[in-house]
């Protein structure tokens, strides 16, 4: 059985094509961090959207956790780098990084086998659902019509997301006016998300929510701060949008606080603890009726996706799937509103392009 001889990890920052925003932070770049592990002859990949802080840790820490272990043994090696972050601290940038080896893990052993990392974890579905994201608050009507018609019209994807809550939720009417625009240019036959990034306060999330039903929106997205759970089960009332949160879970006990008072747990494959701890995460979801949706990094969740029974949609985010489609060769096609994972490419079917992403190292 091949063994782990090396983890290498580089940080990448990619401008935006212009500042982007929502409703409680503001950004001009993404950094992504991409992490290799060689294990004999194959080679793993996985990456996170963090800090380049993450880079000595994963090269330090987490490396000397798992090197010379079968790399077949993804738990085991799972394990033994969360014992040795125990004094790090697990919620955050460590998170994020043992989410990146992880995930590279997989990869490695799928690849050692010849198999796909979803047929690795254990496939439930064929196809799964993904939901256009973006509709930053940053953009202009023109431009959030455009985003809107090419998910609608030419990659026509049913399911659309817009940033709401700008300016820490001190622009309520103009949120109330951008949803308004999004129904009209996208139709009656295309549901409609909204993402407040945790801007308002209860009372306002409320009384937004049922405003919201005016234009049938059925998904509100941390409507107050996912730290807040009196305020996110005070937004939710019979017949009103979905309640969704979950994005910063980067343990167990996060998502176990969050399921009772969300209708669906959102799950961020790239900050949880990889694919390892997504599928604990997603079996306490479904050991209380609850859904999962993917969070972003949406060519690594889809994996995730195809093998959780209690799935319902993946975030294909724009500022991702932006920079995915041009450090990663393999990458998937979210027209037609789903994708589907490929069962012949071994690991999770994406080859790092160094050559494009050379230029925005750091």
């Amino acid at each position: 059985m091949n063994t782990i001889v090396r983890v290498g990890a580089r940080a990448y920052r990619v401008p935006a094509p212009a500042p982007e925003a929502d409703g409680t932070l503001a950004w001009d770049a993404t950094t992504i961090v991409v992490v290799h592990i060689d294990a004999g002859d194959v080679t793993g990949l996985g990456w996170t959207y963090a800090d380049a802080a993450c880079v000595p840790l994963i090269e330090g820490v987490l490396a000397a956790a798992v090197r010379g272990r079968p790399v077949l043994d993804v738990p085991a090696c799972w394990a033994a780098m969360q014992r040795a972050i125990r004094n790090l601290g697990r919620p955050g940038l460590v998170s994020c990084a043992l989410s990146a080896v992880d995930i590279a893990l997989w990869d490695a052993a799928a690849r050692s086998l010849g198999l796909p990392v979803s047929r690795l974890l254990g496939r439930v579905h064929e196809t799964v659902d993904v939901y256009g994201s973006g509709g930053f608050t940053t953009l202009s009507e023109g431009e959030l019509v455009a985003q809107l018609d090419h998910w609608v019209r030419r990659q026509r994807i049913p399911r659309v997301k817009i940033k709401i809550g700008e300016s820490w939720g001190t622009r309520v009417d103009r949120d109330l006016d951008r949803v308004a625009v999004t129904r009209d240019k996208v139709g009656d036959d295309v549901e409609i998300y909204v993402d407040a990034n945790g801007a308002y306060s209860p009372g306002q999330a409320r009384r937004v929510a049922e405003r919201l039903l005016e234009w049938g929106v059925t998904w509100f997205e941390e409507p107050v701060s996912s730290d807040d759970l009196a305020g996110l089960a005070a937004t939710r009332f019979p017949g009103g949008p979905d309640i969704a949160a979950g994005e910063y879970g980067y343990d167990l006990p996060c998502f176990a606080r969050l399921l009772p008072v969300v209708d669906c747990l959102q799950v961020d494959v790239t900050r949880c603890g990889g694919f390892t701890e997504w599928r604990r995460a997603t079996a306490l979801a479904a050991a209380v009726n609850r859904d999962v949706s993917a969070h972003c990094a949406p060519n690594l969740s889809a994996h995730a996706a195809v093998a959780t029974q209690n799935f319902r949609h993946i975030e294909w985010f724009a500022d991702h799937d932006r920079i995915e489609r041009l450090f990663f060769e393999g990458c998937l096609d979210p027209t037609g509103g789903t994708v589907t994972p490929s069962m012949s490419e071994p690991g999770h079917g994406l080859t790092f392009r160094p050559e494009a992403a050379a230029e925005y190292a750091l």
